[in-house]
């Protein structure tokens, strides 16, 4: 037969749409062809095939004109994923493998010269697409690929380590060789980490810290340098509810996208992204050709910490205003558009002033010598619409060395995060999501007050300059200290508490 059809997918964002690897065989002069909209990575196929078939003890049609047509036409095709499919393709229309039994499975993998296969990205994602599509086919994937897509569940994969291997796993008859159907990895018991009981005073910021991890808010923690804010930020993983199944496979589908791929390891570990300061907006929100997901994206269902918070580009911070609301990103191209979840919770730290030390206590060593007009300038580079989507703002003040060592030693993150996972499940039980998620039409059902706490929260609000948003993300707080409370309904010392934490900086 000189024609092939060949089942395999492609990657849009975090969707694997699916896409038929056509292969036609003709009289003529001798050609290798490749269509379908393909990047140079898929091109750069032909000559990789060629080896990779010739290597292994396989006939290549050399007096044939080689058609391979990549459908449907409109979607771009990228990486180096359809060498396996091309592969079979050209085998299975030269007539040395049997089309009929290449209907059962879906097939994705790289190849070497020498014929072996390597592993592809966006594993788990191609697993999920094939599932949600819930077309009876088996995923045929590179060793090291089909482990991370056997996490998928309701997919039957298959991983081979070389192009020989998949060949006879298709031959007919008592001929095969089944390849191996892959279990998922059993979990790893995650590593001990950071102990908040690590870090001595700062009761304020330790409280913050509880609220933050118990209603997933957002938290900017601003002080000197050396009060212990980058401390505090690496504590917060340690106090988070554990991820649920639907919240590690986006996870992980998303970790595999990346570069450096998905980590085996990690697997229902909430990740911690933490980018350097010189980060552009396109490395925080993701973007380029094709768009990638960006720093928000793989923190999706964990923490984004950025230090130094005023050295990011404005435009980098001012990107994060929309996921910050909407638990998503959006990136649109002139030619394609990927949209990806951002559920992310941001933890910021920054110093009051340029050199640091405003407010620092008297008598101190170092004092603040910052002009009034250098405070302004640096704390502005925060707009005003940035801090109003911050849930909690904190200051982390500096401790006279003698008080800070007779401080006696805090909370454990083990006694803290078992308060945080009974909040944490009060507010499952009551609304389905956590705290910092609810929407504006859920408020008044789960954040109701008495006369009394609404009479006090609008003398606060007004007399402030608060908006509507401002508002609203402090009766979130309130509820979140109130379910850490144990309380039914938001009282006046939970606002009181919740209003603490929404201080302007130091000097603004």
């Amino acid at each position: 037969m000189s024609l092939a059809v060949i089942h395999s997918r492609a990657l849009d964002g975090l969707d694997a749409p699916a896409v038929q690897v056509e292969v036609h065989l003709a009289n003529g002069l001798p050609s290798f062809t490749l269509v379908g909209l393909a990047d140079t990575e898929v091109k750069e196929a032909r000559e990789r095939v060629r080896a990779a078939l010739a290597n292994s003890g396989f006939q290549f049609p050399h007096n044939k004109r080689v058609t391979v047509n990549l459908a449907p036409a409109d979607l771009p095709k990228e990486s180096g994923r359809f060498d396996l499919p091309i592969a079979l393709g050209i085998l299975a229309a030269d007539g040395q493998l049997d089309v009929a039994r290449l209907d059962a499975h879906e097939f994705a993998g790289e190849l070497s010269l020498a014929g072996e296969l390597r592993p592809v990205r966006g594993a788990l994602a191609l697993a999920l697409g094939l599932r949600r599509a819930g077309a009876p086919r088996a995923l045929v994937l590179p060793q090291a690929s089909a482990e991370e897509a056997a996490r998928a569940g309701g997919v039957r994969v298959h991983g081979a380590g070389h192009l020989l291997a998949v060949v006879q796993a298709l031959l007919p008859g008592d001929a095969a060789v089944p390849l191996p159907c892959v279990r998922p990895p059993d979990p790893v018991a995650p590593a001990g980490g950071p102990d908040l009981a690590e870090v001595r005073g700062q009761a304020g910021a330790k409280r913050a810290l509880e609220i933050a991890a118990a209603g997933r808010h957002s938290l900017l923690m601003v002080g000197p340098p050396g009060t212990g804010k980058s401390m505090l930020a690496q504590r917060l993983p340690g106090l988070l509810p554990p991820m649920d199944e639907a919240e590690a496979l986006a996870s992980a589908a998303l970790q595999g996208l990346s570069p450096g791929g998905f980590d085996a390891t990690r697997w229902a570990q909430r990740p911690v992204r933490a980018p350097h300061h010189s980060a552009s907006a396109v490395a925080l929100v993701g973007g380029g050709t094709p768009p990638r997901p960006g720093e928000i994206s793989l923190a999706h269902g964990g923490v984004l910490f950025l230090d130094e918070l005023p050295e990011f580009p404005r435009s980098a911070l001012e990107a994060l205003r929309e996921p910050l609301e909407s638990g998503h990103i959006t990136i649109s191209r002139a030619a394609r558009q990927a949209s990806y979840p951002a559920a992310f919770q941001l933890v910021a730290a920054m110093n009051p002033c340029p050199c640091g030390y405003l407010g620092a206590p008297s008598g101190s060593a170092r004092g603040c010598r910052c002009t009034d007009e250098q405070i302004a300038r640096y704390q502005a580079k925060l707009s005003g619409p940035l801090l109003d989507r911050i849930d909690l703002q904190v200051e982390v003040s500096l401790l006279p060395p003698a008080e800070m060592l007779a401080q006696p030693d805090g909370e454990s993150s083990a006694a803290v995060a078992e308060r945080v996972a009974a909040a944490h499940a009060r507010q499952l039980q009551r609304q389905g999501c956590a705290n910092a998620a609810l929407q504006a039409a859920q408020l008044d059902s789960v954040c109701a007050l008495d006369a009394r706490s609404a009479g006090f929260l609008q003398q606060t609000a007004q007399r402030l300059g608060w908006s509507g948003r401002a508002l609203h993300r402090v009766l979130k707080v309130a509820r979140t200290v109130a379910d850490l409370a144990g309380a039914d309904a938001i009282g006046v010392p939970h606002l009181a508490e919740a209003l603490q934490f929404r201080r302007a900086l130091p000097g603004r």
